[in-house]
């Protein structure tokens, strides 16, 4: 078995399902993939599922009932991977904007360079954003400044969904008390990650914007970040957030 598993939430990505599946399998590092789908009405699981029978060792799938949220699929998928023992866990698109080569890098800043989360960056380099609206980057880019200034955690991309978590670090930092499950699910987790005391690193990465299939994002996902950044903050002054042991 590997010692890592990419978990990808598919919903309608037909487009992109075997694709991104076969662009991990090739990578010269063994990373298996479990794909989470909320009952996709095009048959997105139908897809994974010939994969499957392809990589029978390599490529797992949770299916759920509807469209739960993006949170709640990685939380599902977290607690699926750390059931398996794995030991690198991680966050990565269905649609091709994060490039699987990248996978290795995340890789090497746990595993060599001892971080206990890599986040593939956009902006840690300056703006890393291809063939977004203007609109959207500086939306994206003002977004992680102002959790930056809110929150003191020390990362230029807050909302980055491309991470690679340690195994610790999902054991230790209560899954059951992430609460959002839209755009602010990812920062959360970092944010929790940070106050529990892990070591944090971003890698920086260029950001494609899909070619096939819809973008996900809305006017409401970007509301809860908004709010609950402020939301994330307040608790943090009432919460004691466990340690890692040693």
């Amino acid at each position: 078995m590997s010692d890592s598993v990419v978990i990808i939430p598919m919903y309608n990505e037909k487009e992109n399902a075997a694709a991104i599946i076969d662009a991990v399998i090739a990578l010269p590092h063994s990373f298996d993939i479990l794909v989470i789908d909320d009952n996709s009405p095009d048959g997105t699981a139908a897809i994974v599922k010939k994969k499957m029978s392809q990589f029978p060792d390599r490529v797992f799938l949770i299916e759920r009932q509807g469209k739960l949220g993006l949170g709640t699929a990685y939380i599902a998928g977290f607690k699926e991977a750390l059931r398996r023992k794995y030991e690198y866990i991680f966050e990565m698109d269905a649609d091709f904007s994060h490039n699987p080569n990248d996978l290795l890098a995340l890789y090497r800043a746990c595993h060599e360079e001892k971080a206990d989360v890599a986040v593939g960056s956009r902006y840690v380099t300056g703006v890393n954003v291809v063939n977004w609206p203007m609109g959207r980057v500086l939306m994206s880019y003002f977004a992680s400044k102002y959790v930056r200034i809110v929150t003191r955690l020390p990362i230029h991309d807050t909302t980055a969904g491309f991470v690679c978590y340690r195994r610790r670090v999902l054991e230790t930092m209560e899954l059951d008390k992430i609460k959002f499950k839209g755009y602010a699910f990812q920062i959360e987790m970092k944010f929790t990650a940070y106050k529990c005391g892990f070591r944090i690193v971003e890698v920086p990465i260029v950001f494609v914007n899909r070619v096939l299939g819809t973008s996900k994002m809305s006017s409401g996902i970007f509301g809860e970040a908004v709010m609950g950044v402020v939301k994330l903050k307040v608790g943090s002054w009432f919460r004691k957030y466990p340690k890692p042991q040693s």
